[in-house]
């Protein structure tokens, strides 16, 4: 199933409203915490781009164990747009959650070096979340 079908299925829970885009701050981070379709909770963090885009991965900073990401420092590599956590500085892609710099460190035992990306994308001005899964 497309990201479309989600969206016109009625049968698919998948995408949750969070919050109004003019709430966000371009280039700032904030946390939801949300229930994926399975009843399990996550924390997301957040992000408003300067285009207005926005991106979504997971509050859960792997390398220092804490709910942090959201208030990581907002960057790009090249045009790919980064969040650095604020706790040991890794530098990860927003669309992907992928780790561009370990900066030396491990994760913490038991979590892998990559976010966990989510779908996001702003509804008449409204804030979504996929909450199913990656993005």
């Amino acid at each position: 199933m497309t990201v479309t079908d989600a969206h016109t299925d009625p049968t698919v829970d998948r995408w949750t409203a969070v919050c109004r885009l003019d709430d966000l701050v371009p280039e700032r981070g904030v946390a939801a915490l949300l229930e994926r379709s399975d009843g399990s909770a996550v924390q997301v963090a957040i992000f408003r781009l300067l285009d207005d885009s926005v991106r979504a991965v997971q509050q859960l900073d792997p390398y220092s164990g804490a709910h942090v990401m959201s208030r990581g420092i907002v960057g790009s590599r090249g045009e790919e747009p980064t969040v650095a956590s604020p706790v040991y500085k890794q530098v990860f892609a927003l669309a992907t959650g992928r780790c561009l710099e370990a900066g030396g460190k491990t994760p913490r035992p038991g979590l892998g070096a990559h976010l966990e990306p989510f779908g996001a994308e702003v509804r008449d001005g409204v804030v979504h979340v996929d909450v199913a899964g990656p993005a």
